[in-house]
């Protein structure tokens, strides 16, 4: 099977394709050149679903799957027989199809791990080593237990992140929507009113006026103009190149930038964390979970990785290549002495995630006051330049 594998060399990015049994295998070769792999993808992948603009690349269940999983092994069925019943009720052609192809793998005589590794885009690496460690202590339940907790946790991180997008962009919807009314439709009534009298009125409303007569005049073309603005956004935001230069500029604000690296610390510690907990050594470990960080910090985790190999702690790896905030950094020593590394990781991320909420909680306090401060002003502006003209002309009469 072919993969494109998307790389850092020593001369800037890379392409390039290879043959392999899985994406796994695909990643190990390109590593054996001496590469940073940023990315593992089937050759053709792109041009799924027709390459539409809005078409949405299929996503495995993979929640969902491993916990009617656990619920049918904890039952007291075997594997084969709890993967054929989760093949047997589906109802959507796609799931369906893969699990019978992981079934006819598991016939073959191939391990669960070897069998899902055959579909890289339906069950992630992380997913596939968890099992594979699993297999060695022959216990898959409580490594599903495991990855679902793990799940769980960084699907409870996005819903708060959400969840503090909402307000502020309804808000703000809501205001441009207002000001829009008011320049489109109010404003030209207005404008009809002082219709030959426009070069007496105050600059300020003369030039209100005019923006609303063309946008009324060109109500059309606006409105054709926006949308395919959106659509050219989404697809420039749909690019790897033009995510990657965006997210670069992101990085490089101040205050911005640490709180994306501490959140890309967190997400890449309790992965390591939940890894190591599942036996898995920890130069594996560290290799598996480099997809979830920044380009730069995986150049960084790198160098990391050939300090541990050199036969350094981890905590001083990770210390001098800029991977440990100063409690990250505690902890791990504590990790080492103790022996409980895999313990020491996921609690350096349940810290920095209380962290994190408490910034988002901050932010959208602020955001919210600022963003209603600066629509009222904008429609407060647009309304009082609308009623300079008779206010003057009220008080020429007195």
């Amino acid at each position: 099977m072919q993969f494109v594998i998307s790389a850092l060399s020593g001369n800037g990015r890379v392409s390039l394709n290879l043959d392999a049994t899985h994406a796994e295998d695909a990643a190990d070769q390109a590593r054996r050149q001496g590469l940073t792999v940023l990315s593992v993808k089937p050759a053709g992948s792109g041009l799924r679903h027709g390459g539409s603009l809005f078409s949405r690349r299929y996503r495995f269940p993979i929640s969902l799957f491993s916990r009617e999983l656990l619920s049918l092994l904890g039952s007291g069925l075997s594997l084969v027989d709890a993967l054929q019943t989760l093949a047997e009720k589906e109802t959507r052609n796609e799931p369906r199809r893969i699990l019978t192809q992981v079934l006819e793998h598991l016939y073959q005589g191939e391990s669960l791990a070897a069998a899902i590794a055959h579909y890289p885009e339906s069950f992630p690496a992380l997913y596939v080593a968890t099992v594979r460690a699993s297999e060695r202590t022959s216990n898959l339940p409580e490594a599903l237990t495991r990855y679902i907790a793990y799940q769980q946790q960084l699907e409870v991180l996005r819903k708060k992140v959400a969840a503090a997008a909402v307000y502020p962009v309804l808000l703000l919807l809501l205001g441009s929507a207002v000001a829009l009314f008011l320049l489109g439709w109010v404003v030209p009534r207005f404008a009809s009113i002082y219709e030959g009298n426009l070069e007496r009125l105050p600059l300020a409303s003369r030039w209100l006026m005019q923006w609303g007569e063309l946008i009324q005049g060109h109500a059309l073309e606006a409105g054709l103009g926006f949308l395919l603005f959106g659509a050219g956004l989404i697809h420039v935001l749909r690019r790897p190149l033009a995510r990657a230069a965006i997210s670069r500029r992101l990085w490089r604000l101040p205050g911005l930038g640490e709180r994306l690296r501490v959140f890309q610390l967190t997400r890449f510690y309790r992965t390591v964390g939940m890894l190591l907990a599942g036996g898995i050594p920890i130069l594996t470990a560290l290799r598996m979970a480099e997809g979830l960080l920044h380009p730069e910090l995986r150049v960084r985790l790198a160098s990391a990785a050939r300090g541990i190999r050199e036969g350094k702690p981890i905590s001083e790896a990770m210390d001098v290549a800029g991977l440990a905030t100063p409690v990250a950094l505690r902890m791990l020593r504590v990790g080492e002495k103790s022996g409980r590394m895999g313990e020491m990781m996921e609690s350096i991320a349940a810290f920095h995630d209380e962290e994190l909420a408490r910034g988002v909680d901050w932010f959208t306090r602020l955001i919210e006051p600022l963003l209603m401060i600066i629509i009222g002003l904008t429609i407060g502006i647009i309304v009082v330049l609308l009623y300079m003209p008779i206010f003057e002309l009220a008080g020429s009469l007195e």
